[in-house]
Order: structure tokens, then sequence, then C-alpha cells
């Protein structure tokens, strides 16, 4: 069971292929500039190459869903629906938040928190059990303040993702720790990929769409008005 991993929703442009649980080859730059229009075929093709393998050996194209940037998951939504229409492919999608966390499961902690950063103090965010690494509560956006996630103070909790700098700005949790440099990863993907090929649980490629969770606003501009 031969699957090309995509995760475009955050600056970590990422590309994996995975023979069952088997990594084969990871392919992923971080990059302020959010390089996904840029990277993402190239590290296909060096995923695939690093892989021994070619499209034509592919068995299932599995993507990071969301949340995230609007942008890059697009992006990723557009290249695996490509690939899934032009090889007759089925398509499986998880949580991006997911793959943040499977590194850290039984590593000690209570609970494990990924925070996406959605700008201003808004992130997007779940909880997952520390020993097991399901998920407890459900993915959402929230407006971090002093007050968030206090129900945890005596928890042993660790925040990851981008989002975290700020919250260990203002989050008084004496036992929490935090890890901003933790971003999606196509690598940590592969497990709950593998699960939803063997329960033939696939997307409906040609109405699937990413999980924005919020929707898209984008930025208007003025038009100057001269006066004669």
């Amino acid at each position: 069971m031969k699957i090309l991993h995509i995760e475009t929703s955050s600056k970590n442009c990422s590309v994996a292929i995975s023979d069952s649980e088997n990594l084969l080859c990871l392919c992923e730059e971080v990059s302020e500039n959010y390089k996904q229009s840029e990277s993402l075929h190239t590290f296909v093709e060096w995923a695939l190459e690093g892989a021994e393998i070619e499209l034509k050996d592919l068995d299932a194209v599995c993507l990071g869903k969301g949340p995230g940037s609007y942008t890059g998951l697009r992006i990723g939504a557009a290249s695996a629906k490509g690939f899934c229409f032009g090889l007759n492919l089925p398509l499986l999608a998880i949580n991006s938040l997911d793959s943040m966390v499977e590194k850290f499961v039984n590593q000690g902690f209570d609970k494990i928190i990924p925070l996406i950063d959605a700008r201003r103090m808004e992130v997007y965010t779940a909880t997952y059990d520390g020993k097991t690494g399901n998920e407890i509560s459900a993915t959402k956006a929230l407006v971090l303040d002093e007050n968030s996630f206090q129900n945890l103070k005596d928890e042993k909790v660790l925040f990851v993702g981008d989002g975290a700098t700020k919250a260990q700005d203002i989050l008084n949790l004496p036992n929490a720790s935090f890890d901003a440099t933790i971003y999606p990863s196509a690598q940590y993907l592969i497990k709950k990929a593998v699960e939803k090929f063997n329960n033939k649980d696939f997307e409906d490629v040609a109405y699937f769409e990413p999980f924005y969770l919020k929707d898209f606003h984008g930025v208007k501009r003025a038009d100057r008005i001269k006066k004669s």
C-alpha cells in the first residue's frame, strides 16, 4: 500500500511517501514566505525519486486537510485532487492538527495541545490525550487570553505549534511546556491514513473541500482619489 502524503496547511511544505506504515521518503521545508506554490510539485518529484517508485505505483493520496493557511490549503487540495483524478486514486484526508501530536504521545504529558497561529491573538486548536493521542476536544478557533486553558493548570500540558509563543506570553500555567518549532508534517499523516485506507474511508474527490474552519477574508485596497 503506497501512499503519497501532502501537507501544506502551514509554513511547512511537506511531502512524504509511505508503504503501509513505513516512511519511504520525506521532503519538507519551513519557509516564512509560504513557498507551497513553488516547492510542492518539486518535493513530490523528489519524494518519489527517493522512495524509488513512480506515480503509477501509488495506491492513494493523503492530504492534511487543515485548518491552517487558506492559500496553502487551496494549493494542497488542488494538487491532491489533480493526482487523484489523473491517476484514478482514492483521496484520504486527515486533520492537520493530528500530525502535530503523534511524536509526543506517551512522552509523559497529560494533554497535548496544538496551536496554529491564526493572526492577532487567535489560534486553531484542539486537545489530545497525552497517553493515547486521541482527540478530547474538537478543533476550533480560539482567541487566547489569560483565562484560556485554566482548567488544565494542575496538569502537565504540552503546547505545540507556531501559536505557542503568544500563548506562553499570556498563559499562567506552571506545569505547561511550549514548543513553537512544531508544524504539521506529512510524515505524521501516515498512521491514520493507513487506518482510513483499510476502512475504505475515502473522500469524494469531486466535492472535497479543505477544513478552513473560518471563512476567508481578503484585504481590500482603497482606491486613491486624486483631487483636481
